[in-house]
């Protein structure tokens, strides 16, 4: 792994020096865009908008189009914009994690000790754990403020939670949601046997993305010469009312039938 950040976890008083990590990696294939003429690799450039001319790395900066004019930016001034935050992640408050939706939920990432840290780094852990709570803050990476919350991972490790800002929720008003009438009692019952009888603990090593294996197949299976079977995009719904009950009926026998079989 490589660190992405280094910098400190403010708790109280206390700084605990840290190394960031992605916590996640990408499960799809590596997919290259080709001409479709020859099969060509796409290359894209980075291009003068009025040379049309090649533009390195190096000779580019960013700006903010202020007023008709470009006021250019560098490293300094991401910096300086808010020094203490480029550097620590401070925990303004304590939170039950369960009180945070999960759409705000975006990115993890790992924290391990810097060194002569690991002291303070296992005491946030496991007063963490042992109050069960996670600590919310913000911190500026890669010239950007991110809300983030902390907490235990495997009782092992930190790590931190990338959170959306409530200003980055959409509001769901525009969308065309049904009015809240009251459900059939007899509809509801067997909805609800239905979810009774398919719950489970939460495993999530049961779960696996195997769409990019399933994809490599075809792969292969083209490289061999061997053809592949078309699948038909299914029908826009024809907006017939269905029978909810009989689906209900149905769905119920099915769940019952799949765990006789395993």
């Amino acid at each position: 792994m490589r660190s992405i950040w280094n910098g400190a976890i403010g708790f109280g008083l206390v700084n605990i020096p840290v190394k960031m990590y992605s916590a996640v990696e990408d499960s799809n294939l590596d997919l290259d865009m080709l001409d479709k003429s020859d099969f060509s690799n796409i290359k894209f450039k980075r291009v003068n908008e009025k040379t049309g001319k090649e533009v390195k790395w190096e000779n580019i900066v960013k700006g903010y189009l202020l007023e008709d004019k470009y006021i250019v930016l560098d490293a300094g001034d991401y910096t300086a914009a808010s020094p203490e935050k480029t550097r620590i992640f401070s925990i303004e408050q304590f939170v039950k994690e369960a009180e945070i939706d999960s759409v705000f939920f975006e990115v993890p990432y790992f924290l391990e000790p810097q060194k002569n840290a690991e002291n303070a780094y296992n005491l946030l852990l496991k007063a963490l754990q042992k109050t069960k709570m996670a600590g919310i803050g913000t911190f500026v990476m890669r010239d950007k403020e991110i809300f983030g919350m902390i907490r235990p991972y495997d009782d092992k490790v930190l790590i931190i939670n990338r959170l959306r800002f409530a200003q980055e929720i959409r509001d769901y008003k525009d969308l065309k949601i049904p009015d809240q009438k009251s459900p059939k009692e007899g509809e509801l019952k067997m909805a609800v046997s239905l979810i009774e009888q398919n719950s489970e603990k939460f495993e999530p090593t049961a779960f696996k993305d195997t769409y990019a294996e399933d994809l490599m197949k075809i792969i292969k299976q083209k490289a061999k010469g061997g053809k592949v079977k078309k699948i038909e995009e299914q029908a826009e719904d024809s907006g017939k009312v269905v029978d909810l009950m009989a689906q209900l009926k149905a769905s119920l026998e099915n769940s019952k039938k799949n765990k006789k079989v395993s």
